[in-house]
Parts: C-alpha cells; sequence; structure tokens
C-alpha cells in the first residue's frame, strides 16, 4: 500500500487549477465537434497537446527514459488516459445534454474508490473519504442542476459511453502512480504521443480528415483545448499524481462542473443561485474529504 502526505496548500491550488484546466473541454468540444468529426478531434487535441509538451520537455532539458518497460506503461497510459476516455465522451456528447455529460463524468472518485477495494487496495478507504465521495457527486448534481439527471436513460448509449470514459479515467489514475520517479512533464508527453500515436491512424480509417472544412469557431477551440486545457492540465495532473495520489486527484472530477458553472456565471452572466452556491460548497467538502490524510512524510511504501 501507499500512502501520501497530507496536501499542502500548493496542493490544493494546483488541484483547483486543473479543475479550471479540465473544466474548460466541456464546451470547447461542443465547439469543436460543429465541424470536425469526434475521432479527428480528439487525434488533433492529443497532437497538439504532445507537440507543446516536448517544447517544453526540451526547454527544460527534462531526462527522458528509454527503457522498454517505460515506453510500454506509458503507451498503455495513454490508451487508458485519453484515447479511450476522450473518444467515447466526443462520442456521447453527440447525444447526451453537457449537464447530464457533466454529472456522468465527476464520478471518477466512486470508480477509484471502488477499484482500490475491490483490487489494488493502494490507498486507504475511510469513512470520511466515502462520504467525500457522496458530498461531492451531490454537490456536482446540485451544480449542473437537478433536473440534469431526470433525462438519464433518454440517451443509453451516449451514457454508457461516458460512464466507460469515466471509469477508464478512474483506472489511469491507479495505473499512473507509477511515473513517480519521471518528471511530469515527460510523462505528460509520452502519454499524449501514444495516444495521437494510436488515435491518427484510426481517424483516416474511420473519418476522412483531409476532407472536413472546419470553423475557425472550431479550430480556436481545438488549439485551446490542446494547447491549454491538454498539455499544461496532463502536467499539472501528473505532477499531482505524485503529490496526493489518485484518489487525491480523481477529485477533480468534482471541480470540472463546478468551474464550469463558476465561469459561466462570470463571463455570461448566469446568476448564483443558492443551489449553486450550497452545490459549491458541496463540492469543496467532498474535495477536502477526499484528500484528508494525517500528516506523515510524503510518500511511504510497505
Amino acid at each position: 500500500m501507499t500512502e501520501f502526505g497530507k496536501p499542502n496548500t500548493t496542493d490544493f491550488v494546483c488541484l483547483a487549477l486543473l479543475g479550471l484546466l479540465w473544466g474548460m473541454p466541456y464546451a470547447l468540444t461542443k465547439i469543436a465537434l460543429a465541424t470536425i468529426p469526434p475521432v479527428t478531434m480528439v487525434a488533433g487535441r492529443v497532437s497538439l497537446a504532445a507537440i507543446a509538451l516536448w517544447l517544453f520537455v526540451a526547454f527544460r532539458d527534462s531526462r527522458v527514459p528509454l527503457s522498454r518497460s517505460f515506453i510500454t506503461s506509458v503507451f498503455i497510459q495513454g490508451i487508458i488516459t485519453c484515447v479511450i476516455p476522450y473518444t467515447l465522451i466526443a462520442f456521447g456528447q453527440r447525444s447526451v445534454d453537457s449537464a447530464l455529460a457533466a454529472v456522468l463524468n465527476s464520478a471518477t472518485p466512486f470508480f477509484v474508490c471502488v477499484i482500490s477495494f475491490v483490487w489494488t487496495r493502494h490507498e486507504t478507504l475511510t469513512p470520511r473519504r466515502w462520504l467525500g465521495v457522496g458530498v461531492g457527486l451531490a454537490g456536482v448534481v446540485m451544480v449542473t442542476g437537478a433536473s440534469a439527471t431526470l433525462g438519464l436513460g433518454r440517451t443509453l448509449p451516449g451514457e454508457l459511453a461516458i460512464i466507460a470514459a469515466t471509469f477508464s479515467s478512474a483506472l489511469s489514475a491507479v495505473y499512473g502512480r507509477q511515473f513517480t520517479d519521471v518528471a511530469p512533464e515527460v510523462t505528460a508527453a509520452g502519454t499524449l504521443t501514444s495516444a495521437a500515436v494510436a488515435l491518427v491512424p484510426v481517424s483516416f480509417l474511420v473519418e476522412t480528415p483531409l476532407d472536413i472544412t472546419p470553423s475557425a469557431a472550431s479550430l480556436v477551440a481545438l488549439a485551446v483545448n490542446g494547447v491549454i486545457a491538454t498539455a499544461l492540465g496532463f502536467a499539472l495532473y501528473f505532477h499531482l499524481l505524485r503529490r496526493i495520489g489518485s484518489m487525491g486527484v480523481a477529485s477533480v472530477g468534482y471541480l470540472k462542473p463546478a468551474f464550469g458553472v463558476l465561469i459561466a456565471c462570470t463571463l455570461v452572466g448566469e446568476p448564483l443561485t443558492w443551489p449553486v452556491t450550497s452545490g459549491l460548497v458541496a463540492v469543496s467538502v467532498g474535495v477536502a474529504a477526499l484528500n484528508h490524510r494525517a500528516s506523515k512524510p510524503r510518500l511511504i511504501r510497505a
């Protein structure tokens, strides 16, 4: 079993920033999908992110492991972290309302706890953490609007696709613990490169990327999604995985829709109602509970 030290203020700031970055793709994906097919869109997103990260790796002169075990592991990480979730979410969002998609995709902490309880036993599951799972999920429902769940079951294939994507994301948070000795930007670059290697050929097989005429809005959304939300987001993700573990990182699933609503309230002028405010408080409590642990050395292996 692996336990991590108590998160500090910087860790929570990084977690909040990751929630902001990964809350952006909900809207950006919708805009990009208007004129770009889903597989081509995802392939372009991970390719742009990989290029940006390798430039950053070169700038920092970070050490890149070239062992067969690392390449194999990072390829698997790319499949379960990017290829499966991004493709399934892009497919699901074609039929599932954004609010319901946000609720279904926020269940990552629950799946991480289930994986740990049933299989890996990699982190301690305290009653406080289980309470955090429930409170955080309830907060997401309140933030997105309870009406979002009323459509549950109406677009079953799309909903199942998003649930499968969420489980794959949870699995990737558990699997990614092994990269603690590699610089976060290197792991992120390798993960996204692996995803691009898998997705670019598939996009040419199932779609016709060279024949599409994407709009300017779709291209801008794709670029922002790839370079900012994905590249920077994954560098933060692997940094936090080393610091606060898979359950702590998974709690970002509750922050993504919360930041999406805050962005809408700030930029679009949507009202900040009492249910939304209460939901934001519940999300904060859930994230804090999932990240709560006694003070220990940062990493203890047994």
